[in-house]
């Protein structure tokens, strides 16, 4: 593990420093998907026998911590740095019985790693991801989940615990769609007895990556449209071997970058499958992206007219463009000639990194309202000191920075950190330089 890596899994604040502008050039290799890669390792967990993963993102920050958990509850757990692999033997997993301190295991996926301790033992403790309680970050639906199935739930003062003889099938009606909630609902029944319906799922790329390594342990899934799945359970599952998709927000991160800094990046390993809307919105602002079978190749010369052009879209749901993108169709708005309009209908809220991208290139360039970002460009970037309000809108920053003229220096940046499997090094790769030190 590198400096890098050690700084990010401390928790403690880092501040990021960089002159600007950068020009990038070289080439990518997207990693494998964030929003994929610890469910993927809670599902491995579903039997004794191995499960190999390939293209894993191991330097991944939440990985780290969901791979700790394991370990301390029995699991074998190894991370191939060099190879992108991640090898898992759950034979030895059962009920975590150690001292679980509030914020200790910083991710929001613990509910995950419920299923491999039912499994084993019959209960199951979780901690509460940063000292969170029930409810506050959309634990309801998963305790709805586990009682759906048969469990009795009982929250401890310092954890979830959740008791039962195993998983008995039954019928989950989501009263919102939710990934959550119905990646939870996926593994649990997948070694319930019986057959179990999920209703109003929301099936994302990533969760079709779930379900693929699902069917190869050995689970029976059924897909109806795209929010109905039934799932028939098997009380023993098999080990598989399962590449993760390359991740999308990160495709889409490279593509912005690139024509924000006029740089010539190649990326390799893209989804395209998984981003077909996205890239048509790219395309239809005046971008003529150089597609190869897995590749994308981004220069000055994809820029049709000279210049991005002013477009208007929506975030919401996938198959269009999710919200975790809404901050890279902003930087993409903020160089477009003219005004653009960006729509957020499933986290309108979503507004915070604006005001800190307006430090950099000014209020008469970027104004927004609850579920609605409005655009004037070209605008030019200018180096400032500024904050990280969450992951993507930490990315966002980073990026405007690279970009602007002058010295930035971005605070907290672990949350852009924690979202990118060895970024400092890709960037380096691209021959920009960003230094990285604790606050």
């Amino acid at each position: 593990m590198n400096d890098i890596n050690q700084l990010i899994e401390s928790g403690k604040p880092l501040t990021a420093k960089m002159h600007g502008p950068q020009i990038p050039r070289g080439v990518i290799k997207l990693s494998g998907a964030k929003n994929a890669a610890t469910r993927l390792l809670a599902a491995s967990l579903l039997t004794d026998d191995t499960v190999v993963l390939t293209n894993y993102p191991t330097e991944l920050v939440d990985v780290t911590h969901k791979a700790r958990f394991m370990r301390l509850a029995g699991a074998k757990v190894e991370m191939d740095s060099v190879n992108d692999v991640a090898t898992i033997c759950a034979d030895g997993f059962g009920e975590a019985t150690f001292e679980m301190e509030d914020g200790a295991f910083p991710i929001r996926t613990t509910y995950l790693l419920v299923a491999g301790q039912i499994r084993k033992s019959g209960r199951a403790r979780i901690p509460y991801p940063g000292g969170c309680k029930i409810g506050a970050r959309g634990y309801d639906l998963h305790v709805m989940v586990w009682e759906s199935l048969g469990c009795q739930v009982i929250e401890q003062p310092d954890c979830i615990e959740i008791i039962g003889e195993g998983f008995k099938a039954g019928k989950i009606n989501f009263p919102i769609s939710t990934v959550g909630g119905t990646e939870n609902a996926l593994i649990c029944a997948s070694i319930a007895d019986g057959v179990t319906e999920i209703v109003n799922a929301y099936i994302t790329p990533e969760i079709d990556d779930l379900i693929e390594l699902l069917r190869r342990m050995g689970a029976g899934i059924e897909i109806y449209g795209n929010s109905l799945i039934k799932v028939h359970g098997q009380k023993r599952m098999s080990g598989a071997r399962m590449p993760v998709m390359a991740d999308r927000i990160e495709a889409l991160t490279w593509i912005v970058y690139a024509l924000m800094s006029r740089g010539e990046i190649r990326i390799d390993n893209v989804p395209f499958s998984a981003m077909e809307v996205p890239l048509i919105h790219i395309e239809k602002a005046g971008v003529d992206l150089l597609k190869g079978q897995h590749s994308i190749y981004v220069h000055p010369d994809c820029l049709l007219a000279g210049a991005v052009q002013p477009f208007e879209l929506a975030c919401g749901t996938h198959p269009g463009i999710i919200s975790d993108m809404q901050p890279f169709y902003v930087l993409l708005g903020l160089i477009a000639d003219g005004t653009s309009r960006i729509f957020d209908y499933r986290y309108p809220q979503r507004i915070a990194c604006m005001g800190e991208l307006a430090k950099m290139c000014g209020d008469d360039a970027i104004t927004a309202e609850v579920g609605k970002i409005t655009t004037h460009g070209v605008a030019r970037f200018k180096g400032a000191r500024v904050a990280s309000t969450d992951l993507r809108g930490s990315m966002a920053v980073v990026m405007a920075g690279l970009c602007a003229e002058g010295e930035t220096i971005v605070e907290d940046v672990q949350m852009a950190l924690r979202g990118y499997n060895g970024l400092v090094d890709k960037l380096k790769a691209l021959g920009v330089s960003i230094d990285i030190t604790e606050s």
